[in-house]
């Protein structure tokens, strides 16, 4: 009797207890999972890809020698030819030392041509004509030695292109180991730099075509073909360099500005 009364205390106490400790905790909940990146689609060759356009070469003219700038031919803005003067510097010693060899050149023959009908009545030896003759020819080396010279002071151009940059004035002391007169951009052809991901290393490859387009500052799509393509990835980038040639025989494209490339397939 006992052991009943106390097994019906004990299941009328436990829904008590329970109210008394609160509502058991939910089970947690799964978390959700990740769901895996989308994937980017990786880039084709018939892709546009931007790019920059720059002069195919850029020099700065100077002379060989020191001396003093006396005339500055050409200006900003201007073409040039190659072989084109486009500075001179002053000049009066070297002029009058290829005067003053040509006289000497002169005289030497003069001589020569006077005493060939001595040498041949044998009034003269043969080692005093040879003597003449080869004075004569040292005094012709000599003239070319101070024309060669004089040339030193004529500025040219080393290319066809046009002038960016004028840095000195006539008057102005040059050096030949640091100073600039002019500073000469060739824009024909145009060099078509491009930075590609490394998913076109291998798709892109020298001789394919691009099509180059320079929109708003040129209308229309232009072609040009791939030169360079390193070989080389660069680690931190994921990239690599691809250099196209752009024609561009009436200069009517400018150098500087960018654009956006398409290469065939």
């Amino acid at each position: 009797m006992k052991k009943e009364t106390l097994a019906v205390f004990a299941a009328a106490c436990l829904p008590l207890a329970a109210s008394a400790q609160g509502p058991l905790p939910a089970a947690p909940k799964a978390a959700p999972t990740a769901s895996a990146p989308a994937q980017t689609s990786a880039r084709k060759a018939g892709d546009a890809l931007e790019c920059l356009v720059e002069p195919f070469m850029v020099v700065n003219v100077g002379s060989p020698v020191d001396g003093v700038l006396e005339r500055v031919v050409v200006d900003r803005g201007d073409q040039v030819r190659k072989g084109q003067v486009v500075a001179t510097l002053k000049s009066g010693v070297e002029a009058a030392a290829v005067q003053l060899s040509q006289a000497r050149v002169e005289f030497g023959k003069r001589k020569v041509e006077r005493n060939e009908a001595l040498f041949e009545k044998q009034l003269i030896s043969a080692q005093e004509r040879d003597e003449m003759v080869t004075e004569a020819r040292l005094h012709e080396e000599e003239l070319k030695k101070d024309k060669e010279n004089l040339k030193l002071r004529i500025i040219l151009s080393p290319l066809d292109g046009v002038v960016v940059e004028r840095r000195l004035a006539p008057g102005e002391l040059i050096r030949s180991d640091k100073s600039v007169v002019l500073k000469l951009a060739q824009l024909n052809p145009l060099n078509v730099e491009v930075i590609a991901p490394a998913e076109l290393f291998g798709s892109v490859r020298i001789g394919m075509s691009g099509k180059v387009n320079l929109a708003p500052f040129v209308p229309g799509i232009h072609s040009a073909k791939v030169v360079v393509v390193d070989k080389l990835i660069d680690a931190a980038s994921g990239t690599f360099g691809v250099r196209l040639q752009l024609p561009n025989p009436s200069n009517k494209f400018p150098a500087g500005i960018k654009c956006s490339v398409e290469f065939s397939k």
